[in-house]
């Protein structure tokens, strides 16, 4: 199944779930609490060890998340780098998280991708134009090109809707957050991200399936 097809599917059966409950869908498996919270310790101390161990967890899902936003491979890897760079320094000087970490890190990544975007005077999403070309590789390459292309669709139905409809957008669906991520992600309560992911998913299905 495509990635337009399948979100559209999901966002489909979303419409109806979103506030009633049913069919949620199985949460992945999460670090244990305990575990977790003493790893965050001693990074708040600036432990090299404990610092290294976060990037590790966390680095590809700040990449994902970038990308999905800017389309392009070496700025995604340029910006994640910096969300990086901001965490070590804001540790180093006593202005780490306070409550969420995950939270906190993907505030950095969303801020970086608005602040390039409002220093080039533009959208806050890649025009199709502008898109990452695509890169070669094995397989069929037709595959290859429409999933781009099925990339670039998605980035460019997302570019209708409001900032904050294709964040939570963008972190339910595309990263698999839960609801109580992505209320701490963007500073919200739960119920104010399930209306917005409710108005969100209904915006989205009408542009992509025009």
């Amino acid at each position: 199944m495509s990635l337009v097809n399948w979100l559209v599917g999901a966002l489909s059966f979303a419409t109806f779930g979103v506030f009633k409950g049913d069919g949620t869908r199985e949460e992945p498996p999460r670090p244990d609490l305990a575990e977790q919270q003493a790893l965050l310790e001693r990074a708040i101390q600036a432990e090299p060890g404990a610092l290294g161990m976060l990037y590790d967890q966390y680095v590809e899902k700040i990449y994902a998340y970038i990308y999905h936003r800017v389309g392009s491979t070496d700025l995604a890897e340029d910006l994640t780098g910096q969300v990086f760079m901001r965490m070590l320094e804001a540790v180093r000087t006593g202005r780490g998280w306070r409550t969420s970490f995950s939270g906190w890190l993907y505030r950095i990544a969303h801020n970086l991708v608005i602040d390039h975007y409002r220093r080039r005077g533009r959208a806050s999403f890649v025009d199709l134009d502008d898109a990452a070309p695509v890169q070669a590789v094995t397989g069929d390459p037709v595959d290859s090109t429409e999933a781009q292309f099925e990339r670039d669709r998605l980035r460019a139905a997302l570019a209708e809707l409001t900032e904050e409809q294709a964040q939570v957008i963008n972190l339910r669906f595309l990263e698999d957050l839960s609801i109580a991520e992505v209320a701490e992600i963007m500073e919200k309560t739960e119920g104010a991200v399930k209306a917005l992911q409710y108005r969100a998913v209904i915006n989205l299905r009408r542009v992509m399936q025009v």
